[in-house]
């Protein structure tokens, strides 16, 4: 076996795109979010994600937002990094999202590119470095063209890189070619924004992933890491192995948020799996696959 040279890795290799527990009538269950953030970082991970994708930030609201950052900051900010998704299709409202994360004690931030709006490459790059220019924080370029319908051109990656603030990108656009090129050309720190593609990421040079199925299998995640980086790529591949089917059972159909509250209510880690409109919490069926994945991947016993 040999080694890889450890890549950079700004953020850690292992996070977890954060769920935002809910209580039941729709609030923010803040104690919730507090003891999942602990579990998640007593268990491989060496940061978390809030308020993205799987965090339902669409229907968050900004204090809310900056409330989650705070408490979770509060609570494993000494242990992890924690960054904070500052993403809108307003340039404007995505610079104020930037702002009171950082005030909030967020360590770094998530842009994504502007959705439904899909503003032209000049236009990326002038609202990334907008959200950027806005405080001190270090950024990862969030790429995931399926939800927002607009991919960052390597062009475009290549030239925000250049910005000091600007250390990493998310991609989730199963490219695996372009990123193989763009680690080289840019030297941004790669973070696999796909499950399933992990260790192919890996072995194309990424840093790291940053996870939905991670709630659930964080220390498979890191061991596999650590196992790729130590040149045991056999072992490495076992591990993926043994837990795709969490990994398909919590990524099933696209619904991320609601698959992956419904793991975590089976395992005990959240009280509730509600979620905003228009977002449907998952049906007892749905909870049925979940339970099926876990099992067989053996996080949680049949009887349960």
């Amino acid at each position: 076996m040999v080694a890889r040279p450890v890549p950079n890795r700004p953020f850690g290799a292992v996070l977890t795109a954060m769920v935002t527990p809910m209580s039941i009538d729709g609030s923010l269950d803040l104690d919730a979010a507090v003891a999942l953030a602990r579990h998640l970082v007593d268990h491989g991970h060496d940061g978390l994600v809030l308020n993205g994708t799987t965090g339902e930030s669409p229907t968050t609201h900004a204090p809310e937002k900056a409330e989650l950052v705070r408490a979770v900051v509060d609570a494993v900010g000494d242990r992890a990094h924690v960054i904070a998704g500052a993403g809108s299709n307003d340039t404007a409202h995505a610079v104020r999202m930037a702002e009171n994360a950082a005030d909030a004690g967020a360590h770094g931030l998530l842009v994504v590119s502007p959705y439904y709006s899909r503003p032209s490459q000049e236009g990326l790059v002038r609202h990334t470095l907008a959200v950027a220019e806005s405080t001190d924080l270090p950024v990862m370029l969030y790429d995931v063209p399926g939800r927002t319908g607009v991919r960052f051109a390597p062009a475009t990656i290549a030239r925000l890189a250049e910005h000091d603030a600007v250390v990493a990108i998310k991609d989730a656009t199963g490219d695996l070619y372009s990123a193989a090129t763009l680690i080289a050309r840019t030297g941004l720190a790669w973070y696999c924004g796909d499950d399933s593609l992990y260790l192919a990421y890996l072995a194309h040079g990424a840093a790291g992933v940053v996870s939905v199925a991670g709630h659930v299998v964080g220390p498979q995640l890191a061991a596999l890491t650590q196992a790729f980086d130590a040149g045991d790529h056999a072992r490495a591949t076992e591990i993926l192995v043994e837990i795709a089917p969490a990994i398909d059972a919590v990524n099933a159909a696209g619904f991320q948020a609601v698959m992956a509250k419904a793991a975590l209510e089976l395992l005990g880690l959240v009280p509730g799996r509600t979620l905003r409109l228009p977002q449907v919490a998952a049906t007892d069926d749905d909870v049925a696959v979940v339970r099926a994945g876990l099992v067989a991947a053996g996080l949680l016993a049949q009887s349960h």
